[in-house]
């Protein structure tokens, strides 16, 4: 029998014998009383803080987390993969079902040896629903997630930072309380919303943070609790919070810019709000997407691609700047309550200005598998229905341009 994987600093990720999968929450969610409540009500439309990384730079590597013998096995495979897919949070009846096939086939995924199995997944958002309270972490991220035994990172989103309170002025939780308990820790060990599961929590330096691997770099961003827009910055004084993201966002680009120059890894930026989607609720974020835009000219570094969900379908962009072909890649589908497209949407592909859809978006659970050697990066939509055909997209990072 193969032994469960044991990080650095004696980390766990899954459990050695994972009994059948929930099909109902030990803890409802009463999220209703929540949206009704004093402080949510009058605070819906409003930014909430984001907390300060722990240090000035805040990134962490992978091997922070996973031994040199897991390190060495990466680079000497001469590439890296890993999984990717946000809103898995399963807060609906139906949830446990719908969030436990994404995971469980993801979890299959990493029976495959050598470099074909993902290193790590990293998350883009909505671990919870709908409030993001620590009760929730063991039926939605933690029960699920029980036979993924590799690392799993997380930028929180809108959610995850969700507050509610019975008094209009005060929430009843901080704003991301749980998510910081569960992710940002300062040190490896049991959550306490586990529920006794094997799992470690992470020790993320921040809500925000680049994950520097090997072959590949992950700028990941917090873009705020508003169903939308989603939001990085004071965008010149329009909101009340510090423009320090876009200002990390600069600084990170830039460093990575020679390592990107030099062929040693693909740099991607993971926010959870896409700043493009033609889903049918909330749409793409204008001023968002001007943020990052203004990042990447100022570093002189853009993306390999860009990463998000809250939109629960998949949706794949190509967005075409400076002579280079991006993918927009959105993946809310992890598990909860998918979501048509636009109505009146015309067939793919779909041009307007500089962005094409690539694809009729895929109204389906499922999620990403992500695969770079430096040289390439092919990004892969699999669905947990067996009858939706796979979706996959391949960049040649020299030249910038979608093979």
């Amino acid at each position: 029998m193969t032994k469960n994987l044991i990080g650095t600093d004696g980390r766990l990720f899954g459990e050695s014998h994972p009994g059948p999968d929930e099909t109902g929450f030990q803890v409802d969610n009463t999220s209703v009383r929540y949206f009704n409540s004093p402080y949510y009500r009058r605070h819906k439309d409003q930014l909430q803080p984001v907390p300060p990384p722990r240090r000035d730079s805040p990134r962490m590597n992978l091997a922070d987390v996973l031994d040199d013998a897991f390190i060495s096995g990466i680079k000497q495979a001469g590439k890296i993969v890993f999984h990717a897919v946000g809103d898995t949070g399963a807060a609906k009846r139906s949830g446990p079902v719908t969030e436990a096939r994404v995971a469980d086939l993801m979890a299959g995924d990493l029976s495959v040896k050598g470099a074909l199995a993902p290193a790590f997944f990293f998350h883009p958002g909505d671990v919870i629903y709908y409030f993001g309270e620590g009760r929730y972490y063991y039926d939605q991220f933690y029960e699920p997630f029980r036979a993924y035994d590799r690392p799993i990172f997380a930028i929180p989103g809108n959610h995850d930072g969700m507050v509610f309170g019975r008094d209009a002025d005060v929430p009843t939780i901080p704003t991301l309380k749980a998510f910081l308990r569960n992710f940002c820790a300062a040190a490896p060990g049991p959550s306490p919303d586990a529920g006794g599961l094997m799992r470690s929590v992470m020790t993320q330096p921040g809500v925000y943070f680049t994950l520097d691997a090997p072959f590949v770099s992950i700028i990941g961003l917090y873009s705020n609790v508003l169903e939308g827009p989603g939001v990085i910055s004071s965008e010149g004084g329009r909101y009340p919070v510090p423009d320090d993201q876009v200002q990390f966002l600069e600084l990170e680009l830039a460093r990575l810019k020679p390592l990107r120059q030099a062929g040693e890894r693909a740099v991607l930026v993971a926010v959870h709000h896409p700043p493009l989607s033609v889903d049918g609720k909330s749409g793409g974020t204008k001023g968002l997407s001007e943020d990052i835009d203004a990042a990447c000219r100022k570093a002189g570094l853009w993306p390999d691609a860009v990463l998000s969900g809250h939109a629960h379908l998949y949706q794949r962009f190509t967005r075409r700047v400076e002579g280079r072909e991006i993918p927009y890649v959105v993946s809310g589908s992890g598990g909860f309550a998918a979501t048509p497209p636009r109505s009146g949407l015309p067939p793919a592909p779909v041009t307007v200005g500089s962005v094409t859809l690539v694809k009729n978006p895929i109204v389906a659970f499922g999620y990403l598998t992500v695969t770079t050697d430096a040289r390439n990066l092919t990004i892969a939509f699999g669905s947990s229905n067996p009858d939706i055909p796979p979706d996959r997209v391949t960049v040649d990072l020299k030249r910038g341009l979608i093979v």
